[in-house]
């Protein structure tokens, strides 16, 4: 079983950079076999014999790395907690683009509804850890909110136009978001 996982994951990493810009609906089983997954379609059959399990495959995968963080009991696992937060954030913005999202929504509403509920309970232990680590004066006393809602604003500067207009480059945005969030979030740790 471990062997089929492993294929799946392989075949799924291949058509992400698809999905992610382009309506993943339209495209037919020998599309995606031979132009995206560069495998012939009894070959893609044996690992997902229908869009719906590709489709089901990649938000399942989503939603379990959303859900991988790290048990808070120390102040090392706060800072490797906070960067696995800061790269799932990486993954909802690259990955969970509007186009989608809505197809997921129109087309898998039942994926769409675990999709969702995995964010929103992402957000929720966010804003929780963040109310703790501010009681304990760790975390700045910031808005969790606020600081939920910056991702958003870390997708529009990762918009290929802003990028080109400010002389930036993705490593750029990146380094020095990652820096803004931490100086935002701890205050006590460099």
């Amino acid at each position: 079983m471990k062997k089929i996982d492993e294929k799946r994951i392989e075949l799924n990493s291949k058509i992400l950079p698809q999905v992610r810009k382009n309506r993943f609906q339209s495209l037919t089983m020998d599309e995606l076999s031979t132009k995206l997954m560069g495998v012939s379609r009894a070959t893609l059959y044996k690992y997902f014999p229908t869009k719906e399990m590709i489709i089901g495959f990649i938000v399942d995968n989503f939603i379990e790395f959303i859900h991988e963080t790290t048990e808070i009991t120390t102040i090392y696992d706060l800072t490797i907690h906070f960067q696995q937060l800061f790269e799932q954030s990486i993954l909802v913005i690259e990955y969970m683009t509007e186009i989608f999202i809505t197809e997921v929504k129109l087309v898998y509403p039942e994926k769409f509804v675990d999709l969702n509920e995995a964010l929103k309970k992402r957000n929720t232990e966010i804003l929780s850890v963040h109310i703790g680590e501010i009681r304990h004066g760790i975390f700045n006393n910031i808005n969790g909110v606020i600081s939920i809602k910056q991702d958003e604003v870390l997708r529009n500067m990762l918009n290929v136009a802003f990028l080109m207009e400010n002389n930036l480059t993705v490593k750029d945005v990146l380094s020095d978001y990652y820096t803004i969030k931490k100086y935002n979030y701890l205050n006590r740790i460099n």
